[in-house]
This record gives C-alpha cells, structure tokens and sequence, in this order.
C-alpha cells in the first residue's frame, strides 16, 4: 500500500527527529548539571519543559502510526507544528548558554 509506505517513512523520519532531539536535550543536561546554582533552578525548568514537548511528540507519533488513513494526512500538519515548536523551544534554550 503507497498510503502505508508513505507514511511509514513518515513515521520513521520523525521518530529519528525525536531521537536526535533527545539526544541534544541529553547533552544539555549535562551541561546545565555545571550551570552556577542560581541558573540551575531556571535550567532545571526549561530542562523539564523540553522532556514535556518531547513526551508530547513521542505520544502525537504513536498515535500518528495507529491513525487510519482518513485522519492521516490532518495529523501530519499536526505533529509538524509540534516538532517545530520544540526545536524552536531547544534551540532557545541551548542559546542561553
């Protein structure tokens, strides 16, 4: 079915994304573990804002790989928006260091 390989690899692009994002989070983790103790509590926080994004992608992806076909390409644009809004909220907050 093309509808199936398409969105498949659809799936899988974005699950790398997610992958690679958490990856990044990771390393800003450790970076904000050295961060002097009075920015460490707002770190701790944007920290805990990004796992949420990322909980909220992973959830929207699940539920993107079970969607039938009729709600598919709706659901698309949707977890577009969420994806972008946590790259953007990453890369805001991995420029504060």
């Amino acid at each position: 079915n093309k509808l199936m390989s398409k969105r498949d690899q659809y799936v899988a692009k974005m699950k790398a994304e997610l992958d690679e994002m958490n990856a990044q989070i990771d390393k800003l983790a450790a970076k904000s573990d050295d961060a002097k103790k009075e920015l460490h509590d707002k770190y701790k926080q944007e920290m805990a804002d990004l796992r949420a994004q990322s909980s909220a992608m992973s959830a929207k992806l699940e539920e993107l790989r079970d969607a039938g076909e009729d709600s598919w390409d709706n659901m698309t644009a949707e977890l577009d928006k969420i994806a972008d809004a946590f790259k953007h909220s990453y890369n805001y907050f991995k420029s504060q260091f």
